[in-house]
Formats: structure tokens, sequence, C-alpha cells
């Protein structure tokens, strides 16, 4: 991989945490996604639920992003992981689903 010419000070291992919060936060969204959707479902039919979840998502995705802007102001290469699937698929009511939020 190409260094950059403005990296400086920029140690490999701040760089791959960086890379691993990306990961992280990108994985937290695409969780925080499936919570919102899950409760936008006609069957459990929890607006607020959905409404607080996916705004929780584009947070985490929003968090992601400026650690990508950060990784390529330091001069660093963004690495993208693949993002782990969502430990469930139903979330049970709002009191479960906040339960494995705060997880």
């Amino acid at each position: 991989m190409e260094t950059s010419q403005i990296r400086q000070n920029y140690v490999r291992d701040c760089e791959a945490a960086i890379n691993k919060m990306i990961n992280l936060e990108l994985y937290a969204g695409y969780t925080y996604t499936s919570m919102a959707f899950y409760f936008d479902r006609d069957d459990v039919a929890l607006p607020g639920f959905s409404k607080f979840f996916k705004k929780n998502s584009e947070e985490e995705r929003e968090h992601a992003e400026k650690f990508m802007e950060f990784q390529n102001k330091r001069g660093g290469r963004i690495v993208l992981q693949d993002i782990k699937k969502p430990d469930r698929d139903v979330w049970g009511n709002g009191l479960i689903a906040m339960q494995c939020a705060l997880q």
C-alpha cells in the first residue's frame, strides 16, 4: 500500500484501531436499522421505538463517517471489513430491544 504524503507521526496501530472503530460503528448502525424496521412492522407496530432506533442508526453511521474523515486527514488508509449480521432478527418488545441496545 502506498504511503500518503501527509502522513506524519501516525502509528500503524492507531490506523488499525480507527479502522476497527469504523467497523464497530457501522455494525451498530446496521443493528439499529434492524431494530428500527422490526418495530415498524405491521404486526409489531411500535412507531416510537422505530423512530428512536432509526435515529440511532443514522448517528452511528455519522460516527463512522467522522472516523473515515479523520483517517483521511491523518494520511491513513480506510480498510473496510465485512459488517457482522446482528445477533438476532426478532427484537421482542421495547424492553428487550433497549436491553440489547445497552449491551
